[in-house]
């Protein structure tokens, strides 16, 4: 085998077996580099992930301080999963493990959804999800729910705090998208997001209320209480920020475990 290598390799620098033979070569020495990287990189890519997934769970929440540290701040929530038909608790699934947007592209876990309930535009969803709790004891302070959903040019990947009564919104945020800056980008100002604060998502019979105007929500603005200012230049990421909010909070999403929440009066 090496004396065919040498015999190759003595060949001209123009020789059409020796070009081939280097191109080959060199493409099988990248791809083993390029695969050692990745397995040896993977660890640290899951810790990063992981770690960035606390700390925007810790934003909307409100509970991020400066100097604390991301995992110690983490305590206070506690993760777990749900069965989106019953809107109870899973047990036998890691909640810090289990990845729901790997499961929704999974056949067996997940449900695909017609046209009609399909709002959102994301297709199918997994048959179990993640919700993140603010405990104090038993007590629910906050509830932390994982939503996306399509804009205008991107799947916009965030998450929506609410208070017990599992009806008011505590925070709004998206830690993934591909919106365009100073327009449908503008989901990240944190005027914006300060705006949802307060807001009900919920009407007295639990129909969904929320709504994203045009214009800005002012004094006189009828239901202020469940309207939020829209985004200048960037209407339809608006609605599409609308129409994930009214997917999540529906019948096929969390309604049922909210619900729930709601008849145990704000406890897990």
């Amino acid at each position: 085998m090496m004396g065919k290598i040498k015999e190759i390799l003595a060949l001209p620098n123009d020789s059409k077996q020796k070009t081939l033979f280097v191109a080959v070569a060199l493409c099988l020495v990248c791809s083993i580099l390029v695969s050692g990287a990745a397995v040896v990189l993977k660890p640290l890519q899951d810790a990063n992930k992981a770690f960035d997934k606390k700390k925007n769970i810790l934003q909307i929440a409100g509970l991020m301080e400066e100097g604390k540290s991301v995992d110690e701040l983490f305590k206070q929530i506690e993760p777990r999963v749900i069965d989106m038909a019953t809107g109870e608790y899973v047990e036998g699934i890691d909640p810090v493990t289990y990845d729901q947007r790997k499961a929704a592209n999974d056949p067996k876990q997940n449900i695909v959804l017609t046209a009609e309930q399909d709002i959102a535009g994301i297709k199918r969803r997994a048959k179990y999800t993640s919700v993140y709790l603010v405990k104090n004891g038993d007590q629910v302070k906050s509830i932390i729910l994982p939503i996306h959903g399509y804009g205008l040019w991107s799947t916009l990947y965030g998450f929506l705090a609410l208070e017990p009564d599992a009806r008011t919104v505590v925070g709004l945020g998206f830690y993934a998208h591909a919106e365009t800056p100073g327009l449908g980008g503008e989901v990240d100002n944190p005027q914006w997001r300060g705006k949802w604060v307060g807001k009900q998502v919920y009407g007295p019979d639990n129909d969904v209320i929320i709504r994203v105007i045009k214009g800005a929500v002012g004094p006189d603005t009828p239901d202020a209480y469940a309207k939020v200012d829209g985004l200048s230049g960037a209407t339809l990421t608006a609605r599409g920020v609308e129409n994930m909010l009214h997917y999540w909070l529906s019948e096929q999403g969390f309604s049922k475990y909210l619900s729930n929440i709601r008849s145990k009066g704000g406890q897990s």
